[in-house]
């Protein structure tokens, strides 16, 4: 089945709280993200996102980090496709270094995983 992934810096206005700390919702908004691209890809259309049936917040996620969100389509239905969802840390900022200094992580570090339930209407699909 299909498998999407996107990778964007958080950046502070992603920053929610004290020691620019990214809320949760800032990653379930990519885990959107990829669902919209997968049901394009499947269906021609960006269908719904109606439910999730488990979120796991693993590591928390700081201003300056990149995140790389992936998912899966991991059952279609007649019109619902469940499908399930990472996200990684996969470069981190290094403060103690300079100011613009990071690095590239050995190992990603999963931040979030999460499963859930897309629809696309049956008027709606284009393939």
């Amino acid at each position: 089945m299909d498998k999407a992934m996107i990778r964007v810096r958080m950046s502070s206005g992603d920053a929610h709280y004290g020691g620019n700390l990214v809320d949760g919702a800032k990653i379930l908004q990519l885990f959107g993200d990829v669902a919209t691209e997968l049901l394009i890809r499947n269906d021609g259309d960006e269908g719904l996102f109606v439910a999730y049936d488990n979120v796991e917040f693993l590591a928390p996620v700081y201003a300056g980090e990149f995140i790389e969100a992936v998912g899966e389509i991991t059952k279609i239905g007649n019109t619902s496709r469940k499908m399930k969802f990472e996200a990684r840390k996969v470069i981190a900022p290094r403060p103690d270094i300079n100011d613009s200094a990071c690095d590239v992580l050995d190992e990603p570090i999963v931040v979030c995983k999460a499963e859930g339930t897309c629809v696309v209407p049956k008027d709606k699909k284009r393939k």
